[in-house]
Order: structure tokens, then C-alpha cells, then sequence
């Protein structure tokens, strides 16, 4: 037997190790090693398919063009395939090492911040990108759910070995999630067509995500050997589990002499099952039993005893309510605010006290001390609903009605609280989280809003005790949202593709203006000239800079026209200067015969400008041109401009005056709080006297830095430069909403205001 005196290898959840220690790095290092070693032979296994896969589709393709994008596929496979092996593994290896980057930065913080998750956000970009990474969640999700053991183990001893950093599914190194990004990002190796692209991230599903599981098998191997959690389970608890422990327990339970003391073990997830909240859940127990031992009022104790309503008593009295509740969603109830039901959500004990004893004939005092905690712990969650501003008053008041069947189904199955993915709790989540971005003015049609009443009645009405409800309502609410998300991302794409054409444009727009006034500076034009420089030919430079770019050929061709027409307007007096000039006009004729006809402009308008260019060129070497003529070139400064392209044939002298000044740089918590937003943020607007918007943060454009807002629907709702959204949040007409879950935030503020003096109480006489 081991000396009792022998430090222990063995590392608990609550123990961390510094990665940068011998030991720490020694395990992650090992970890690093097997990741290596799997992958580069899972990869390489997959590669191996890609041709005879691209072969196979190359024989079936419809016609000879898809033919050969699939050949060329095959070849630049062939080329760039070490390219992308060693640019995944090499990403895989840094991930493994930033997370204990991440935490020697973090070195001296009184507790370790957790990493950013790693999910998969669909930004605003083309077609064929919108496709990847839709192809590229959907991956990610089905090996998620698939992996959930595996990868819950696996997450739990990453973080003690990265020193209590907390690992979830997407911030995981070697999770579906992040290897995805990393096999995403080494693709950009690869210049093949989208669909050759999507061929291979299928490969990449089918041979390498779908076989983790010996990944982390092995991880989880080397991580118990090394004494890291050795007693954790691989597994989380199903739903509909009931109040099942661990047969250790179970036994103990058995042989304790209070069964409130079985129970209030069960209130507390133990630490295998629920590592996680354990400590949380903790710290809530010993404030419950901290408020129990202060001083209360006295409290009237009828004569002789009375026994403690049983768990069934409690699921029969709330049954009662909850038809009750059930009735009142049909026939509109009085209470319509939040405000209003906040004193009806605190007065749940109370009634469900007086329906007991109208069932049993005598009316208990009181419940079980974990029952106790349990009706007071889903009552204070929520009254944080009605109070949460991340929340429109519509829908707090929705969501506080599923007070009761939340109650209930704490009762069957304790480990609601403890259990992140618990299917109750991943529900009400999901559903404030759709609530989040609700608003009247982008739900017209009352899809989203119908949605969730659906789902609160039906749990009102059906909910008897069978916790397998709430997993089959979550799967319809995410079926919802998945179809609301997929038409909202094509209008996000259209309403972003639009934005960026505009930006473009105006960009473009100004770039002409400059390049025109720079060149007219210093110089007196004829009315003529000038017309067809600042209007006609800028907006050739327009379309030239939109089409072919500012560095084209085209682009420095168009500019080198423009100098040498306004060159052409120089007095030609002797004989070499009209010699100059006469050479000249035929390459100013085609110039402007091709740019005017690329902006549209139809022949008989170029050949009335041209001959109005040739009396002003005869006039100008001297030739005899009647002098009517002259006076009417002279006069003219109207050109015709076709109706098509009248938007952007404004005059180089208003572009220029258009511009807007750069915005200097303030250094405000504001402007810090707007540089740190990412696109997925929801903020709510104030929009007028007795109107707010909530919009999600679309698309920061790479050109103006203009942040997009849309709303659910994917239609805009605003666009601001940085400065102005520090502006309105400074003036309070926009606010930040919280990312973080609902029942995080709950569970957080809950503890936060348990752990306030109680308020001074009297006690009661008779």
C-alpha cells in the first residue's frame, strides 16, 4: 500500500497545472504528439481518396467544362496536397500551444479567463464562401453531438493541464470545431473551384472527423495514466435521466439516516458528471444554507406534525397549477407586464403550499430543505428573466410563464442545474437567445413571436412528467431557427454585397475626382474641355477603376488621355506646335470614341461631341471656321449624359467637395467597446420617442470601417462609422446586449445577490 505521506500523482478538477511547468508542458506535449500522429495519418488517409472521388464525379460530370474542372481539381490536389497537410497540422500544433499562451498572459488574474468560443460565424462574404462555411457547420455540429462524451472527458483534462482555463467544444484544439477552421484555413493553399473544394471537406467529414474518437481515446488514455482525473466518466447524463446517481452514492444514500440529506446530494451534480458548475452550484447551496441559519420571522406552527410534502405531493400540486397556467394562456389573463409579474413569480411557494394542502386537507408549514432551495432557486431565475434587459418586455413576460414546468422539471431531475447541456436548460436558452433579437418591426408577421408562444403553451399543456419534451421542442425551435437563419444569411449577403458595391463606387467616384482636379489645377478650360473631363471622362475612370482595377493598364491609359487632353488646349502658334497638336487629335478622337462608348453613350451623342471637339481644334490651329461656330462650342458646357449612368456622372469638383474628413481617433471606453465588437453582436437602438430596434453587427467594412446592422430578418437596419456608434452608445440610444447564456448570467446574478446582507427582517408576534 502507498504511504500515506507520498505526494499523490493523481491531479483533481480542482487542482491546475501550469503549462509552462515541467510537468504541465511535459502533458502537453504528449498531447501534442498523439493530435500529430493521428491527424497526420488520418489526412493523409483522406487525401488518398480525393483523386478516385474527383475521377469518379469527373466520369458522371454533365458536360466537358465540368469535366475538366474537376480534372484541373485533380491535379492541383496532386501539386498542393503537402502544402495543406502541413499548413493543418502546423495550425493544430499552434492551437495546442495558444491556450497556454493564453493562460501565461493571463498569469496573475485571480481566476483564469475562458477562451473565446470557437463556433463557426457565417460572415458576410461571397456565394461560394457562404457555401463553405455552411458546409463546414453542418460538419462541426453532427460530430459535436456525435463525440459528446469523448469530447466532454477530453475538454475536462485539457483544462486542468492548461491550468484551469475553461475548455468547451468550440474552444478545443483538437475538436471538430477548431480542427475544421484549421483544415478550412489550410485549404486557402489550394486554388481549385468551390465545388472541388466541397468535395474534399466531405472527404475531410467522412475520413477524419468521423474517426476522433481514437483520437481522443488515446488523449484521454495518456491524460489518466498521467493521473489527471482518473475517476472522470466519459460520459454526460441523458436527458430524461431522472434523478439517477452514480452507484457510489446511490449506496451511501441508502444507508444515510435523512433522506433530505440523499437529496440535497442530488442537488448538487457530483463532480464527475457536472465538473463544470459543480463549483458554482457549490457556492449557491452554501448561500442557501448561509440565508436559512440568519434569523427569521417566527412562523406559525400548527399543532401537532405535520409531514413534509413528497417529491410526488409537489408534482401533483404543480400539476394543478400548471393546468391553471395552461387556462390563463387561452382566456387572456390581466397580468401583462413584467413589472406586474414578478409579484405573481414570487408568490409561486405560497400557492403551491395552499394547493397542497387543498389536495391533502391540511396545509404543510413548509418543504424539504432541498426543496426549498430548488422552488427558491428556479423563482429567483425567473425573476431574473423578468428583469433582464437582454430581453423585449414582450417576451419576458412569454418566458415567465414556463415558471411551473421549469419547477416540475427541477424536481424529476436535479441535475437541471448543474448540466449545461441539460435538454430544459439548452431549451429556455435557445429560446431567450431567439427572443433576443425579436422586435415588432422584424417580426411583421409574428412568425418568431408565434414560435415561442407555441412552445411555452405546449409545455403549459403537456408537460406531465416525461422530461423528453423539452429535447423534442428544442429540436423543433432549432429546425425554426435554422430555416430563419439560412433566409436571414441571404438577405444578410445581398443587403452586405449591396453596401460594398456602394462603398466601391464612392470610393471609385472620389478617386476620379482626384485624379481629374489634380490634373485641371493651373489650368483655364474651355467650357468644353472641361465638361468632358470633369463629367463624361470621369465617369469612364469610374467604370475603368470598378472593372479593371487602379492599377490596370486601362486605368493609367485612361489617365495618361486626360493630361494630354487638356494638353491639347495649349495655344498652338508656330508651326511645330501645330505640327504637335495635329498629331495629337487622332489619338484623342479614338480615346475618347472607345471611353464614351463603354459608359454607354450612343454613336449620333459622340459624334456630335466629336464634331464639336474638331471646330474647337480647327479653331486652335487657325484654320477659318465661321465665327457663329466657335461662339456656340464655345458656349457649350452641357454634354448628354444617358439616363443609365446619371448616378455616378456627378461633377469632379462635387466629389471632391463630398469627401468625407477621416474622423480622428478618440480614445473613450466607448470607442475601446466598439473596436472590440465582432460581427454576430446584438445592440439595441433607441429609433425614436417610444421606439427600440434590436439589430445584430453584420459586416465592418474593410474599406469605409462603417459597422452594418441588420435585424433577424437579415434586412438593414443601420450603418454607423465608428465614431457615431461610440456616440450613441455614450448617449445611451445604443446598448451592448450580453452574448452569454441566459442561465449563466441567471445563475451568476443569482449568486451575486445571495451573497448581499440579508435585509433586516421583524419577527412576527402573536
Amino acid at each position: 500500500m502507498k504511504d500515506a505521506s507520498e505526494p499523490s500523482n493523481i491531479v483533481s478538477l480542482s487542482q491546475r497545472l501550469d503549462p509552462s511547468s515541467e510537468r504541465g508542458g511535459a502533458l502537453l506535449n504528449n498531447v501534442r504528439d498523439i493530435a500529430g500522429r493521428r491527424l497526420q495519418a488520418l489526412v493523409n488517409g483522406m487525401f488518398e481518396h480525393v483523386d478516385d472521388a474527383l475521377f469518379d464525379l469527373a466520369e458522371k460530370a454533365e458536360n466537358n467544362a465540368a469535366q475538366m474542372h474537376y480534372f484541373d481539381g485533380m491535379r492541383e490536389v496532386r501539386k498542393r496536397r503537402p502544402m495543406v497537410e502541413r499548413s493543418f497540422l502546423a495550425q493544430v500544433s499552434r492551437d495546442l500551444g495558444d491556450v497556454a499562451n493564453h493562460y501565461r498572459q493571463a498569469a496573475g488574474n485571480a481566476s483564469a479567463p475562458s477562451l473565446p468560443v470557437g463556433s463557426v460565424e457565417l460572415s458576410l462574404v461571397a456565394d461560394n464562401e457562404l457555401e463553405e462555411s455552411l458546409a463546414i457547420t453542418s460538419m462541426i455540429g453532427k460530430n459535436e453531438t456525435r463525440l459528446t462524451r469523448e469530447l466532454f472527458a477530453v475538454n475536462q483534462r485539457l483544462s486542468v493541464i492548461y491550468g484551469g482555463i475553461k475548455i468547451e467544444d468550440g474552444s478545443n484544439p483538437v475538436g471538430p470545431a477548431m480542427l475544421s477552421q484549421a483544415f478550412r484555413q489550410a485549404m486557402r493553399e489550394l486554388n481549385a473551384e468551390m465545388r472541388v473544394k466541397l468535395i474534399i471537406y466531405k472527404l475531410f467529414d467522412r475520413y477524419v472527423l468521423a474517426s476522433l474518437d481514437e483520437l481522443y481515446q488515446e488523449i484521454n488514455a495518456e491524460l489518466v495514466r498521467a493521473g489527471v482525473l482518473p475517476q472522470l466518466r466519459h460520459e454526460l447524463p441523458r436527458a430524461g435521466a431522472g434523478t439517477s446517481r452514480p452507484a457510489g452514492m446511490a449506496a451511501a444514500s441508502a444507508t444515510a439516516a435523512s433522506a433530505e440529506t440523499a437529496d440535497a446530494g442530488a442537488f448538487l451534480a457530483d463532480e464527475e458528471g457536472a465538473a463544470a458548475s459543480n463549483e458554482l452550484l457549490q457556492t449557491l447551496r452554501t448561500l442557501f444554507s448561509a440565508r436559512r441559519a440568519a434569523p427569521q420571522p417566527a412562523m406559525r406552527v400548527p399543532t401537532g406534525s405535520i409531514q413534509l410534502p413528497s417529491a410526488n405531493e409537489l408534482i401533483g400540486a404543480l400539476s394543478v397549477l400548471q393546468s391553471q397556467a395552461a387556462i390563463s394562456q387561452v382566456v387572456p389573463s390581466h397580468i401583462s407586464s413584467a413589472a406586474e409579474l414578478t409579484g405573481e413569480v414570487q408568490q409561486l411557494k405560497e400557492h403551491l403550499l395552499a394547493q397542497i394542502g387543498s389536495l391533502r386537507g391540511e396545509k404543510p408549514s413548509q418543504v424539504s430543505t432541498i426543496d426549498e432551495d430548488t422552488i427558491d432557486l428556479v423563482g429567483m431565475l425567473f425573476e431574473f428573466i423578468l428583469e433582464d434587459r437582454n430581453l423585449p418586455t414582450e417576451m419576458q413576460v412569454l418566458l415567465a410563464r414556463l415558471q411551473i414546468p421549469y419547477l416540475k422539471a427541477a424536481i424529476l431531475d436535479r441535475k437541471l442545474f448543474a448540466h449545461r447541456q441539460h435538454p430544459a436548460r439548452r431549451l429556455l436558452d435557445n429560446l431567450a437567445d431567439a427572443a433576443k433579437g425579436w422586435s415588432a418591426e422584424s417580426d411583421r408577421d409574428h412568425r418568431l413571436h408565434d414560435k415561442i408562444k407555441s412552445i411555452v403553451d405546449r409545455l403549459l399543456q403537456d408537460f406531465d412528467d416525461d422530461l423528453s419534451i423539452f429535447e423534442r421542442l428544442g429540436a423543433e425551435l432549432q429546425e425554426f431557427q435554422d430555416i430563419s437563419r439560412r433566409r436571414a444569411e441571404l438577405a444578410e449577403q445581398r443587403v452586405a454585397e449591396s453596401t460594398r458595391g456602394r462603398e466601391k463606387l464612392e470610393q471609385a467616384r472620389h478617386r476620379a475626382a482626384r485624379e481629374i482636379l489634380s490634373r485641371m489645377e493651373g489650368h483655364t478650360l474651355p467650357p468644353l474641355i472641361h465638361g468632358i473631363l470633369s463629367r463624361a471622362w470621369a465617369n469612364y475612370l469610374v467604370l475603368t477603376i470598378l472593372r479593371q482595377g487602379e492599377d490596370s493598364n486601362e486605368f493609367r491609359d485612361a489617365l495618361r488621355f486626360a493630361s494630354d487632353f487638356i494638353d491639347s488646349t495649349k495655344p498652338a502658334r508656330t508651326l511645330d506646335e501645330r505640327r504637335a497638336l495635329r498629331q495629337m487629335l487622332p489619338g484623342i478622337e479614338r480615346a475618347l470614341r472607345r471611353g464614351l462608348a463603354n459608359v454607354a453613350f450612343q454613336e449620333s451623342d459622340i459624334e456630335r461631341l466629336l464634331g464639336q471637339l474638331h471646330t474647337y481644334y480647327r479653331h486652335q490651329l487657325g484654320e477659318a471656321v465661321p465665327e457663329a461656330e466657335v461662339q456656340a462650342v464655345e458656349a457649350s458646357t452641357t454634354l448628354p449624359i444617358p439616363e443609365s449612368i446619371q448616378p455616378i456622372a456627378e461633377s469632379a469638383a462635387d466629389l471632391a467637395r463630398d469627401e468625407p474628413e477621416p474622423e480622428p481617433p478618440l480614445d473613450t471606453p466607448e470607442m475601446r467597446l466598439v473596436a472590440e465588437l465582432k460581427p454576430g453582436t446584438w445592440l439595441e437602438f433607441v429609433t425614436g420617442p417610444d421606439t427600440i430596434e434590436r439589430a445584430k453587427l453584420s459586416w465592418v467594412s474593410p474599406m469605409s470601417g462603417r459597422y452594418l446592422f441588420v435585424n433577424r430578418r437579415g434586412l438593414k437596419v443601420a450603418d454607423y462609422a465608428p465614431h457615431e456608434l461610440a456616440e450613441a452608445l455614450a448617449a445611451n440610444t445604443a446598448r451592448v446586449l450580453e452574448s452569454t447564456a441566459l442561465f449563466d448570467r441567471a445563475l451568476d446574478a443569482i449568486v451575486g445577490r445571495l451573497s448581499q446582507p440579508a435585509p433586516a427582517t421583524h419577527t412576527a408576534t402573536e
